[in-house]
């Protein structure tokens, strides 16, 4: 044997261990054959690669399922890719033949996003490759943010925006946004990229950027995984903290807490900074409490508590503050991801709904949702957020915030567990989609990362403007109309 092919992996299907030869067409399903054959009559053979063809049902159960816990698509296959050449090639055999392909990084999507019935699952997690290169870092689509984090501390860098649950990977959340508590000074996560290498539908690799391949790029941000997968991205790197002093500032109503959010977002008083509503009393609806979350990077010297806070109107005593290291901050959440783990709420259904409320609308629309909303709305880990970002810092046109000067992310995490049947999943995407539709009678977007149920003529408003953009852009990167089809956005086609 060579050693060229020495180093490939054979395609298996793990379970038999019969070799994968070929793809059936008039099945429409990956065949195996003995191991000594070749492709049966009829059948289109694979090309070589260097990764594995996976069809063994544990495989094939683990890429139809997600976060979300609600859909289950299963695939035919999943390509566990040995290199990025493999990505480019499964795409160009699945195009031609209109074989769908949803490429999955971390599977924390809500609503199926990255699931693909009948069709191919690309595991990006192989592809995970980070290089710090001067003042960026050069990651492949299947790196997590964590990762990177690793990975440049050691420099003294660090991306600038972080999304809040860091165990996410590159390509999945810069096709989706990616939103953190730095994005009130730097934008989403897509606003901080330079440049993209993209496997685009009929199986091309551009590298594109601003300057080059314009349109690609800006197609490709935010533009869930519509027109291309993510195979690396160049991203910009700033001077990293050493310390974070935490701020926790308490209010009895949306206003009063909307009104300093609004104060500190346009003063920049802090580095980071959200918003949540917790559960007062028993937790009835309408009993909540609302808390500022701050924070402010150092590196030798605290910030001085009585300047910063000056002129805010939290609640008099309700003041909690806390000095934590840099990564112990960006990676905050985890202790609690491993408790929600062994409990098993971490696998419970989760139906989140994301929107981006214009600041006029913001106050009105969100107390009239907390009114009517009492913890078993949202279950017993589920999470209610909501914080100003400024227009002008989210500068990708496929992340559709309003036009207003600032606009507040609104989330309402839900957890519905099966083990309490009083609200079960299904009523809580329907409470979803009229929050939806009541919220966007008022000008607001979706963040889509989300359980929304969306007709394609629901995604036209999303989009708006841009909507023949978004048309233009799936003909010419993916004119077989194969990736992505767990979005819903378009047709498949032969519909």
């Amino acid at each position: 044997m060579s050693q060229n092919m020495s180093r490939r992996t054979v395609l298996r299907g793990l379970t038999t261990g019969a070799l994968v030869v070929g793809f059936d067409p008039v099945a429409h399903a990956w065949a195996a054959g003995g191991t000594g054959g070749g492709a049966a009559a009829g059948l289109v053979g694979l090309p070589r690669l260097d990764g594995q063809i996976l069809t063994d049902p544990a495989d094939l159960a683990a890429a139809a399922e997600d976060y979300g816990h609600l859909v289950h698509r299963t695939p035919s296959a999943v390509l566990s890719p040995g290199s990025v050449s493999d990505v480019t090639t499964m795409l160009r055999f699945c195009s031609t033949r209109g074989i769908p392909v949803a490429a999955r990084g971390q599977g924390h999507q809500t609503n199926g996003q990255a699931q693909v019935a009948g069709g191919l699952v690309i595991d990006m997690t192989p592809l995970a490759q980070i290089r710090v290169v001067g003042q960026t870092a050069v990651a492949q689509g299947g790196a997590t943010w964590a990762d990177i984090l690793t990975a440049t501390l050691p420099h003294g860098l660090t991306p600038p925006v972080f999304p809040d649950y860091v165990h996410l990977s590159v390509g999945g959340t810069l096709s989706a946004g990616g939103i953190g508590g730095a994005s009130q000074h730097y934008g989403a996560q897509v606003d901080q990229v330079l440049q993209l290498t993209v496997a685009t539908g009929t199986g091309r690799l551009v590298t594109c950027s601003t300057h080059s391949s314009p349109d690609l790029f800006e197609a490709v941000l935010s533009g869930l995984g519509q027109y291309g997968i993510i195979v690396s991205a160049t991203i910009p790197l700033v001077a990293a903290p050493a310390s974070v002093r935490q701020y926790t500032l308490t209010y009895p109503t949306v206003d009063a807490l909307t009104a300093d959010q609004r104060k500190v977002v346009r003063d920049g008083r802090f580095n980071w900074l959200e918003g949540q509503a917790s559960v007062a009393g028993a937790g009835a609806a309408g009993q909540w409490t609302y808390q500022l979350e701050g924070a402010v990077y150092y590196d030798a010297t605290p910030p001085n508590d009585a300047a910063l806070l000056a002129g805010l109107t939290y609640e008099p005593g309700s003041v909690v503050t806390s000095d934590i290291d840099y990564a112990d901050f960006i990676t905050i959440l985890d202790p609690s991801v491993v408790y929600l783990k062994s409990t098993g709420e971490w696998y419970d259904p989760h139906p989140w709904i994301n929107l981006f409320i214009p600041d006029s609308k913001a106050d009105s629309l969100i107390t009239s949702v907390m009114a009517g909303l009492g913890a078993q709305d949202i279950g017993a880990s589920g999470v209610v957020l909501f914080y100003p970002v400024p227009r002008a810092k989210f500068t990708r046109p496929l992340l559709r915030v309003p036009d207003e000067d600032l606009s507040f992310l609104f989330a309402v995490l839900r957890t519905a567990s099966p083990d309490s049947p009083a609200l079960p999943a299904d009523v809580m995407v329907a409470a979803n989609e009229k929050l939806y539709h009541k919220a966007r009678a008022v000008g607001s977007t979706r963040y889509a990362i989300d359980t929304v149920p969306m007709t394609y003529a629901d995604w036209s408003v999303q989009y708006g403007p841009l909507y023949p953009f978004v048309v233009a852009s799936k003909n010419r990167y993916d004119p077989a109309h194969i990736l992505a089809p767990g979005q819903g956005i378009f047709p498949e086609r032969g519909q």
